[in-house]
């Protein structure tokens, strides 16, 4: 398993410095892809339909981001993966991280939102949000910074604490009525 790991990750980046077109774009990805996201989440508060039901799903995103990036640190206590552009693996097109490698926190903060909106249901933004996660996923091993096990660690983590947060977090916790009251 960890043969494959390394050539996948190899395989992703190996275009990476080559292709000046293409680093730009994952190099703003792997950069900007994740406040892009946010961003989006913090629009979606002014959307005019299911008004109430769209503003507790961004609670829960922001829940389960806020609680996903606290256990990733709790992880990088135990673990402690070298980053793949410190053993000579990658092609590093972003600056030196000194964090450790596993697990990815871009990778866990970008699907803990997507499984917010996907656990709470909220359907038209996943038409943009999922495509951005990967990407900026995908984006990260290009640029040299991760292993794509890191970035499959991250997958499960963000989606584990988006459900979470969207079970836990009833719609009813709301304290505004549709009015934007308070109960």
């Amino acid at each position: 398993m960890l043969n494959l790991d390394l050539t996948l990750t190899q395989w992703i980046n190996r275009p990476a410095g080559h292709v000046p077109g293409l680093d730009l774009v994952m190099i703003f990805m792997a950069v900007y892809g994740l406040p892009l996201l946010i961003a989006g989440v913090a629009l979606l508060w002014f959307d005019r339909g299911a008004r109430l039901r769209t503003r507790h799903t961004c609670i829960s995103a922001a829940i389960a981001f806020c609680l996903s990036l606290c256990a990733n640190q709790v992880l990088l206590l135990f673990i402690h993966r070298i980053r793949p552009y410190d053993v000579g693996l990658t092609h590093l097109l972003l600056s030196p991280n000194p964090d450790w490698a596993f697990p990815s926190d871009h990778a866990t903060a970008a699907f803990a939102i997507i499984g917010a909106l996907w656990f709470r249901r909220i359907g038209w933004p996943l038409l943009v949000g999922v495509p951005l996660a990967v990407l900026i996923s995908v984006a990260r091993i290009y640029a040299g910074v991760h292993y794509v096990s890191d970035i499959i660690g991250g997958i499960c983590i963000g989606l584990a604490f988006g459900w979470l947060a969207a079970r836990f977090y009833p719609e009813r916790a709301w304290p505004f009525q549709d009015d934007g009251n308070w109960r």
